[in-house]
């Protein structure tokens, strides 16, 4: 009898995981898969503290909420791995909406973005069609790999690369770019300003020709509906209240939200 009340108590405590696995990770908490070196959306500053400019709303968000925010750095390419097993209960990074439509249960969209071309100011490099038999840097699993992967965006472009040279974070990619063993870096314009502020605009400088534009939102395992509507409903308010229009001045991305 004590063997069977056993078994039925693990069985019981495993449905109960088992409905709570698509809500938060408990009732306090919020856990934000990030990557830890994408500034201006998520970084670390010169404190050694996790900090950037969706780290600030998730921040707002809990504070609306009275959750505590758990910042965890991910690996981008495990990204997926981390959301399906319940580690983190989103994605909120600079996370590009176009082309996952049907992956993620998505907040509204709050920035426009673009995939852009950052060369060395001294390359001779100035259209997009300089970069033929050059190699060009990306982050592993970025929207910019997607976009220069894609039949129908510019993998025409890509084939004439000599080659696609992939890395974990854009400040390798930036190292090998500033040593000249790749020609140019394919990333997010946000990033690709924030990359030059820090570095100095006068050693790169950013295509006029963009491979393409989209826009960034909060993602949801697919069946975390419940928690994506509570996100939206707070992404409404801190809008209203001005924190989100603060925020994205001070992380230099006022011409870039698209949130209404």
């Amino acid at each position: 009898m004590k063997k069977k009340l056993l078994c039925l108590v693990a069985a019981l405590a495993l449905g109960v995981t088992m409905l709570t696995g698509c809500s938060k990770n408990d009732d306090t908490t919020f856990v934000v898969g990030f990557d830890a070196e994408y500034p201006p959306y998520g970084y670390m500053d010169e404190n050694g503290e996790y900090t950037g400019f969706d780290l600030e709303l998730a921040e707002a968000v809990c504070e609306l909420e009275g959750w505590t925010l758990v910042k965890q750095p991910i690996a981008w390419d495990s990204k997926d791995n981390e959301l399906n097993s319940g580690s983190i209960d989103c994605i909120w990074n600079g996370f590009t909406i176009d082309g996952r439509e049907d992956d993620y249960a998505w907040s509204v969209p709050y920035v426009d973005n673009s995939q852009v071309i950052v060369v060395s100011t001294e390359s001779g490099i100035t259209t997009l069609a300089d970069l033929e038999n050059k190699v060009v840097g990306v982050q592993a699993a970025s929207a910019a790999l997607a976009v220069l992967e894609d039949e129908e965006q510019q993998k025409a472009l890509a084939d004439t690369f000599k080659k696609i040279q992939t890395f974990s974070d854009y400040n390798s990619a930036f190292a090998e770019l500033e040593i000249g063993s790749v020609d140019a870096v394919a990333m997010d314009i946000g990033v690709a300003q924030y990359q030059l502020e820090s570095r100095g605009s006068d050693k790169f400088m950013i295509l006029d020709e963009h491979l393409n534009s989209e826009k960034y939102g909060v993602g949801f395992a697919l069946d975390n509906t419940e928690l994506r509507d509570i996100i939206n409903e707070d992404l409404q308010k801190l809008k209203e209240d001005g924190t989100f229009d603060a925020l994205a001045e001070k992380y230099g991305l006022s011409d870039m939200t698209c949130l209404e």
